[in-house]
């Protein structure tokens, strides 16, 4: 199994990009979104059960970012929104077959499939 994460680039503070995430073949029932800056641990940024029945953000893009999924083509989505340059990270598509409960959706070992990463880059 493999996930392909997507839709990187550079964007300027105040701009905004879509990421993808593409699972090969398969849907999971939780998936994650994780962001990793220069010199600091990764962070849970976002994550959603496939059912759309819950949804959860880190305290540092709640009200800027969204998190969405299209059930056919079978993709998950992370619209980031009103960016910052602190922004600025390798982001990550996660999966697991398991639906979440509310306290493990921000905890990044509770993921058993990650994609290869896609960077954002704001400047100021």
């Amino acid at each position: 199994v493999q996930l392909q994460a997507s839709g990187g680039g550079l964007v300027q503070a105040g701009g905004s990009l879509r990421l993808a995430c593409a699972a090969s073949g398969r849907t999971f029932n939780t998936y994650g979104w994780f962001r990793q800056a220069p010199g600091k641990a990764r962070e849970f940024v976002a994550a959603i059960r496939w059912s759309g029945s819950t949804r959860r953000y880190g305290d540092s893009v709640a009200g800027r970012f969204s998190i969405s999924r299209d059930v056919a083509n079978k993709m998950v989505y992370l619209q980031l929104g009103s960016l910052k340059p602190e922004d600025t990270a390798v982001y990550y598509c996660a999966a697991t077959s398991g639906s979440l409960i509310w306290s493990s959706m921000a905890q990044e070992n509770t993921y058993d499939y990650w994609g290869q990463g896609t960077l954002v880059t704001v400047s100021s």
